[in-house]
């Protein structure tokens, strides 16, 4: 595990946005798994302007969808795909055709989990992985306790990730109380995990993460296990 530690949030979202067009270079078809939350906004919105500068082509690149509310339809402006239409995958010029859903307005959520591990698995598993950092140590939203073998499922959010998520929904009696959710299996098998961490508010977690126990009442410690990741964070995360 290798740690980057920036002065301040732009300058961690600019070092991460350089390490994912680094990989982007050198695999232009990369199969990427992309967080949603406030974390990844400022590398994303850094991705988008090295696009716009012609610095970076990531318009071949297949994205997998981390994570969906249930009961949200994709055109849904609160849904989880909906953001990472507007954030991630419109600004990248990535066709539409090299998306894979992770619907949460299923009819059988069981069936369509298993049909998109399928789908990651016929594409040769997870290249990139973006990812934040929940404030209880969630991966998507792999809820504690969660071990690395749990699959994509339909869970049920904790308390922490309804106070966390009421600010998106404008009150957490309006927070949904399910989702489904990229399993730790998809997320910890990844070729390279870029992990973006900001905020004082995550100093806690993140240092459980990285030096805590693995146990799946932080789902993050297992990253500690995983093959190649890169925790990137602002000082206010990292100083423990």
């Amino acid at each position: 595990m290798r740690v980057i530690v920036a002065s301040n949030y732009d300058e961690m979202s600019e070092q991460a946005a350089a390490l994912f067009a680094e990989l982007v270079a050198e695999n232009p078809t990369a199969t990427v798994l992309p967080a949603t939350g406030n974390t990844p906004m400022g590398m994303y919105r850094a991705l988008a302007q090295r696009a716009g500068r012609g610095e970076l082509d990531a318009s071949r690149l297949r994205v997998f969808q981390l994570d969906e509310y249930c009961g949200l339809g994709q055109d849904d402006y609160r849904s989880l795909f909906g953001w990472t239409q507007r954030s991630f995958i419109e600004p990248l010029g990535i066709s539409a055709a090299n998306v894979t859903r992770l619907p949460g307005d299923a009819a059988n959520p069981e069936a369509a989990c298993a049909s998109y591990e399928q789908k990651v698995i016929e594409s040769g598993g997870i290249d990139i992985a973006i990812l934040g950092l929940g404030p209880n140590g969630h991966l998507g939203f792999n809820e504690p306790p969660s071990d690395r073998s749990d699959p994509t499922r339909l869970i049920s959010l904790t308390p922490e990730s309804i106070v966390s998520n009421g600010p998106y929904w404008g009150g957490e009696d309006r927070v949904p109380r399910q989702a489904v959710t990229a399993g730790m299996t998809v997320i910890l098998a990844a070729k390279t995990i870029l992990l973006v961490v900001s905020g004082k508010s995550k100093r806690s977690i993140l240092k459980e993460t990285l030096q805590g126990p693995t146990t799946p009442n932080v789902p993050s410690s297992f990253l500690q296990q995983a093959a190649n990741v890169t925790v990137l964070a602002d000082q206010d995360a990292y100083r423990f």
